[in-house]
């Protein structure tokens, strides 16, 4: 029988070293070329031509110093209390900062913190010297809806802070409440309730603002339609704690013409009265929290001081005369 003549196992294995070559060749390329896309990828990732201060990272991130961060010019929010900024910079220390920071260029060498003032202050708290960023570029109208976008849905905003973003807002976009609403998620009843508060004056604003008033509070102030007898319900929440339901019932009794449930006889505007007299009454009633009516002129004439109970006796003995 003729032998069969053949390359046997050694063609094998001479043909199986080509063949397992050949396929390292062709992974050693496609790990090349996806070494090389994502190089590409990256290089895309980070923006040509970065501004002089911001250091790009080999993952593409971007990195900024802290001392080259400044708030946005359109920053609603004025109070950062001190506290919850502790906590922050705590969790910042043990985890970093997991959202970048949104920025824009100042075009001084520095930048904007459009998003994340609060994350900078922690920041800077916990003893980090670059912070991750995110490098845009937004009209003044967008830097505002941006940083109060970012506050409301962390609830940061005290009510006078929101109300002045919100009116600001709409005088610079000239958008109604229905759509700045819109554009917050707000209700637009929200957004109307909020501006309102703007028309309080600045001695119960800041009661707002420091929490000694709640905004139910500044609603039912609101609704008072005499000043003085707003100032008689401004000082009755201050200094009898009332509560929100207690001050609509007694602010509706004010505008009935009662104070504290017993009428008060409403006294008739004379529009013959000297303006000094009028502007002394005022100051009166500001400094008070009650009636006050001046009987006379400037010369000679009697001061009369209303007060509805003994407590509201007392607080006005105290900031007449002072505690004894």
């Amino acid at each position: 029988m003729a032998n069969k003549f053949g390359l046997g196992r050694g063609a094998e294995s001479v043909f199986g070293s080509i063949k397992n070559e050949e396929n390292n060749q062709a992974q050693d390329s496609s790990t090349k070329a996806s070494e090389k896309a994502a190089v590409e990828k990256t290089e895309q990732s980070v923006p040509k031509n970065l501004p002089s201060g911001i250091n790009s990272d080999e993952n593409g991130q971007l990195w900024v110093s802290v001392d080259l961060l400044k708030p946005n010019p359109r920053q609603p929010r004025k109070e950062f209390e001190e506290e919850p900024l502790n906590e922050l910079a705590d969790s910042i220390r043990e985890h970093g900062i997991l959202q970048s920071i949104t920025i824009q260029d100042a075009g001084d060498g520095t930048f904007y913190i459009i998003a994340g003032e609060r994350r900078t202050r922690a920041a800077k708290i916990a003893g980090l010297s670059e912070v991750p960023v995110q490098l845009r570029k937004y009209n003044e109208q967008k830097q505002l809806e941006m940083a109060l976008i970012e506050n409301i849905q962390r609830q940061d905003l005290n009510p006078i802070e929101e109300a002045e973003a919100y009116y600001e807002l709409m005088e610079l976009s000239g958008l109604s409440q229905e759509q700045v609403a819109a554009r917050v998620g707000k209700n637009r009843s929200t957004v109307a309730n909020a501006v309102r508060l703007l028309k309080l004056p600045e001695d119960m604003r800041s009661s707002l603002v420091q929490g000694h008033i709640s905004a139910g509070h500044a609603r039912a102030l609101l609704s008072v339609k005499d000043s003085a007898d707003m100032r008689i319900l401004f000082a009755k929440i201050i200094g009898n704690s009332m509560n929100v339901r207690e001050a609509e019932d007694m602010a509706r009794s004010l505008n009935e013409g009662a104070g504290n449930s017993k009428k008060t006889p409403k006294i008739p505007k004379d529009e013959n009265k000297d303006p000094n007299i009028t502007e002394l009454e005022q100051k009166f009633i500001e400094k008070l929290g009650t009636k006050v009516q001046i009987k006379g002129n400037m010369e000679r004439g009697s001061l009369e001081v209303q007060f509805f109970t003994k407590d509201d006796l007392n607080r006005i003995y105290y900031l007449i005369c002072g505690q004894e």
